[in-house]
């Protein structure tokens, strides 16, 4: 929090960043809460799902293009501007005379388009935030940005329902067209101050082809001991983070009278409150709160609390879970800025925003993926198979960690002897 207050540049980097997810997290709301009422409901939520989560696979393409470009301040700018653009159009369709599923189909098309640019702009983020506080702020300054998208994903949610109450579907469109537009002329901002000022930094531009770039990526993580073991094991920190938030539910259903909490409804909104607190606080304090922890201490730390989660479910103890699975939140979270901390000090600027897409993607990945398998595996067998595979999963991860904490030890000794 602390670069946000003194970095005023940074600040309004910030602010635009909030301003453009705030703006989008509410039309999704909308839009969601206007395919709900269709005939063929189910088919339009997934259509919309579908544009959602497609462009989040884009995101290492994202980082690449984003390491090929010069004027990345120009064109974050002008990304902003085509969203702004593309949310307007929407807000006319809204009013228009077009047929609920055409303009439902038409809305999703240009929701996958806006998204795709939103791919673009993540990549441009990371060695523009390198440029504005430093490298050796950038885990900080991640965690902040990180922590507040939590907070304004939760208020979003309730201010979307209440606008709803009052604000036609047209009119959060174009609210969302404005929020672009603000952030667009934020970024703007920044940037003319930086090329007033000659605070930019002129880095070398990525030439290489996507393959190359992966590769080279690849090889300078995995110059570092451990790094690239790290990486995997927090894609499985996180997997397991998303899994737990599809097998709870599951559980909760099947002992009601032990789990929960006033109203299954209620039980299971208060459970998405308390992982987002939990990974909102981490992302904003945790490089504080465990500043003394290594990172192979965080993953160990992380992955024992993950273990003893999946043991309370097991118990079907309701307030231990909660109390668990907030902190788990914490933990892979602070572990996460920890990793992204380290990544940017481990490669070349020219292809920071790709290697950072590329962990976001193996990120990305790893929920879906995991979630896939131990829904299945519960609902072809029994929720408890699930669980003992993954706390299977969970017991192998903590080998891991130990091996790889002492491989790094060693190697540090060994340098430490030839210097």
């Amino acid at each position: 929090m602390n670069i946000f207050l003194t970095n005023k540049n940074y600040r309004r980097f910030s602010i635009a960043s909030f301003l453009s997810s705030a703006g989008d997290i509410l039309f999704y709301l909308a839009f969601m809460t206007y395919a709900s009422k269709l005939k063929n409901y189910s088919l339009a939520l997934s259509l919309i799902a579908i544009s959602e989560s497609l462009p989040k696979l884009f995101t290492i393409f994202g980082g690449y293009f984003a390491d090929k470009t010069r004027h990345k301040f120009k064109n974050i700018f002008l990304s902003a501007i085509i969203r702004c653009v593309l949310y307007g159009i929407v807000g006319l369709l809204f009013i228009s005379n077009v047929n609920q599923w055409s303009l439902v189909i038409i809305v999703v098309i240009i929701n996958l388009i806006s998204d795709t640019f939103g791919a673009y702009s993540s990549g441009l983020v990371s060695p523009l935030v390198v440029d504005l506080v430093g490298k050796d702020h950038f885990g900080e300054a991640e965690g902040f940005t990180n922590g507040v998208n939590e907070v304004i994903n939760i208020a979003a949610q309730f201010v979307g329902s209440a606008l709803l109450l009052i604000m036609s579907y047209s009119s959060l469109a174009f609210l969302n067209a404005v929020s672009f537009l603000l952030a667009g002329i934020l970024f703007a901002s920044v940037g003319l101050r930086q090329k007033s000022t000659a605070s930019l930094k002129s880095h070398e531009i990525n030439t290489q082809s996507f393959l190359v770039t992966m590769k080279t990526s690849f090889k300078q993580v995995k110059k570092q001991t451990g790094l690239l073991e790290v990486v995997l094991i927090v894609a499985v920190l996180n997997g397991s983070l998303s899994s737990m938030g599809s097998l709870i539910p599951i559980m909760i259903a099947a002992h009601k009278t032990a789990m929960v909490i006033s109203r299954y409804s209620f039980t299971i909104a208060l459970m998405g409150v308390v992982v987002a607190c939990g990974a909102a606080l981490g992302s904003m304090f945790g490089t504080q709160l465990f500043k003394k922890f290594t990172i192979f201490s965080m993953t160990m730390l992380a992955t024992l609390i993950a273990l003893m989660t999946t043991f309370a479910i097991f118990a079907t103890s309701i307030y231990l879970v909660l109390g668990l699975y907030f902190l788990l939140a914490l933990t892979a979270s602070a572990t996460s800025i920890k990793l992204t901390q380290w990544l940017v000090t481990s490669v070349e600027h020219k292809i920071l925003a790709s290697t950072v897409g590329l962990l976001n993607t193996i990120l990305i990945a790893s929920a879906p993926l995991m979630t896939t398998i131990l829904t299945t595996v519960s609902g072809a067998t029994n929720i408890g198979y699930a669980l003992i595979l993954l706390v299977a999963l969970e017991v192998i991860t903590f080998l891991v960690e130990l091996k790889i904490s002492h491989k790094v030890k060693v190697a540090s000794t060994i340098s430490s002897v030839k210097e």
